[in-house]
């Protein structure tokens, strides 16, 4: 066999390998060594092995990942974003048709901006928000629908795990990525609460809409209950966007804050402290690991050359760089059905970052851009990650496939947003370029 068929051989197996749900550290890990054994030998091997888990893991770019995951996880155990939603519903959004779904959308968007994660923020604000949505009359697809797709802000809003991780892997300044997921990450909310009011007022009793004198016994959560949040957000984005903090300060400084906070409120105890700090040890190396055997995929495709094969064919195609995202795009969507986000992500990079670079295509606007895709995966069916933990909320309250008719409307906003990313690149890089 030629090093491309055992790189294409190896790259099906793998593939195979995730969808039979091995773990993607594992699969990446043992085909990839096996792969150059075959190839080239063991000694070259494990002297690979060695020498790429070596460099990586000792990399300094590493440093913002439990930083970022410390802070989000401090928030989310002491419940300091639990007065998000309240405050929403207060606001004027609830004055609008389906004001208890577009609060909802408006909570999300402000928790994912804490703890960066789309699964905490599905749980979090499903825990909250969805009994509020079925006890006001709203219907079941639609109260689910809207908190597993609102969830998904948690991969684009920063700070966003999975920006980090792009930027580590494609050596991008995590800085400007997180500033350049601001505009499409509130674009996004935006069409997600537009879609709703537009639905609503085609079909009123998709959501009830409040007497006055239910609006005015709405608890008035104000400023002052959330201004620690909004203190926090502002401290290290503001911090970031300033150029004060490198990305690994503002995770700190971001820890730091959340610690703080959380003792204001009385509601940091060692229980709390011992669940953040261990959850973010046990992630931290659990994304670690399997960013390093991603590391490991990439030395080994590179080394076989099919990268380089796969970018002469995409260039005689003439796609040009939109082309090429359409194409990325409908790629992230067959593979969402079957594939975790994080998985896809790190299966794919190896093969498609050298095509982005070879065609040199702005990697700020080709991650953020990711990101949406890999959003959308975890809201389109089989998989569909964020369903499932509503669901997990709802118990048999609302069937699954319910939850998955409600999140179909939101799948076709996406679409219609990933248009305009991918139509107009200054969404995403104007906020970046004022960085320089």
């Amino acid at each position: 066999m030629t090093d491309l068929n055992i790189a294409g051989a190896s790259l099906a197996v793998i593939v195979l390998l995730v969808m039979l749900r091995m773990p993607i550290a594992i699969a990446l890990l043992g085909v990839s060594f096996g792969g150059i054994w075959l190839a080239y030998g063991y000694p070259i091997a494990t002297a690979m092995l060695t020498a790429v888990t070596f460099d990586f893991s000792t990399h300094s770019s590493l440093s913002p990942i439990p930083m970022f995951l410390l802070m989000g996880f401090v928030a989310y155990y002491a419940r300091i974003t639990e007065e998000l939603f309240n405050f929403a519903r207060a606001s004027f959004l609830m004055r609008l048709p389906g004001g208890l779904a577009i609060a909802s959308i408006g909570g999300s968007a402000m928790f994912s901006a804490v703890t960066g994660s789309s699964l905490a923020c599905a749980a979090a604000m499903g825990r909250i928000a969805v009994p509020e949505m079925l006890r006001a009359g709203y219907q079941p697809g639609l109260s689910t629908g809207v908190i597993a797709a609102a969830g998904t802000l948690g991969s684009m809003i920063p700070p966003s795990l999975i920006l980090l991780l792009f930027g580590i892997f494609a050596q991008v300044p995590i800085g400007a990525l997180f500033i350049g997921a601001i505009i499409p990450g509130l674009l996004t909310a935006f069409a997600y609460g537009l879609m709703v009011v537009l639905r609503v007022m085609a079909n009123p009793s998709l959501a009830p809409r409040p007497t006055d004198e239910e609006l005015a016994d709405l608890n008035k959560t104000g400023l002052r209950e959330i201004w620690p949040i909004i203190l926090l957000i502002v401290s290290v984005f503001g911090g970031l966007f300033a150029g004060l903090f490198t990305a690994t300060e503002a995770g700190a400084v971001g820890a730091l804050l959340a610690f703080v906070i959380a003792a204001a409120k009385g509601s940091l105890t060692w229980q709390v402290a011992k669940r953040a700090i261990t959850d973010t040890i046990v992630s931290s190396a659990a994304i670690l690991v399997i960013a390093m055997s991603a590391t490991f995929f990439a030395s080994f495709l590179a080394l076989t050359q099919l990268p380089a094969h796969i970018s002469q064919i995409v260039a005689d195609m003439n796609f040009g760089p939109i082309g090429l995202m359409i194409v990325v795009f409908a790629l992230y969507l067959v593979l969402g059905m079957f594939l975790e986000v994080l998985g896809i992500m790190l299966l794919t990079l190896p093969v498609l970052l050298p095509l982005f670079e070879t065609m040199d295509i702005n990697l700020i606007w080709v991650g953020i851009l990711l990101a949406k895709y890999l959003e959308m995966g975890l809201i389109t069916p089989p998989v569909g990650l964020n369903v499932f933990v509503i669901k997990s909320v709802v118990g048999k309250a609302v069937p699954t496939d319910v939850i998955f008719r409600g999140i179909a409307w939101f799948v076709g906003t996406d679409v219609v947003v990933v248009g305009f990313l991918i139509a107009f690149p200054a969404l995403t890089l104007w906020l970046p370029s004022l960085l320089h």
